[in-house]
């Protein structure tokens, strides 16, 4: 399996990075060494002293398609859940000021911490699915999937028109702002809607 994630998709979140708005989604990977399951703990790498929080929505894919048109793409996952991008920010600042790519940055091993997945029939509305991360008990980021620059089906047809999707992958959707670090000790608890779906700490 592979893991497709989406940046810069919620406007708030790239105007607290300073960063421009892109034309087209922007698409990163993460391989599947990144996966942390069951709110498995998170080590602190020792290669970094910057790793920050990005919390997200989480689609699984359900069956292989490429080139699906949007009208279409609801038929290509069946899962929603919730995960979090963490990131190296010392080392994705450091690529980004020399036009290099953000790899060592963001697919390094447990950057990935995912939860079960919801069926999406749980979903009457995915355009209006609230999503939040405590840490430590303390609300830090709160998205909701109407404020997505790209919606689900949107992500789904530009990503399989280039990289053919299959059961199991998983896609990251992108994160709201409130981004910022994690240090051991924190514990971070993740939630959609009132339904908590990580828990699990730094270490």
């Amino acid at each position: 399996m592979k893991i497709l994630c989406i940046g810069r998709n919620y406007a708030d979140h790239i105007a607290e990075l300073k960063n421009e708005i892109p034309d087209e989604p922007v698409i990163f990977t993460k391989p599947d060494t990144a996966l942390l399951r069951q709110n498995a703990p998170f080590y602190f790498p020792d290669f970094s002293n910057d790793i920050h929080h990005e919390i997200e929505l989480i689609l699984r894919i359900s069956k292989e398609g490429k080139n699906i048109q949007p009208k279409f793409a609801q038929n290509y996952y069946d899962g929603i859940g919730l995960g979090v991008d963490f990131t190296a920010r010392d080392l994705q600042s450091k690529a980004k000021a020399k036009g290099l790519p953000w790899t060592l940055a963001k697919e390094f091993n447990g950057s990935a911490p995912v939860s079960e997945f919801k069926p999406v029939s749980d979903f009457p509305d995915q355009n209006n699915i609230n999503f939040s991360l405590k840490i430590n008990g303390e609300v830090r980021q709160q998205g909701n999937s109407e404020l997505m620059m790209h919606k689900f089906a949107d992500i789904i047809a530009f990503i399989s028109r280039y990289i053919t999707l299959k059961k199991g992958d998983i896609i990251f959707t992108g994160t709201p702002a409130g981004v910022g670090p994690v240090k051991i000790g924190d514990r971070l608890e993740g939630f959609i809607e009132n339904d908590k779906m990580l828990d699990f700490e730094v270490k």
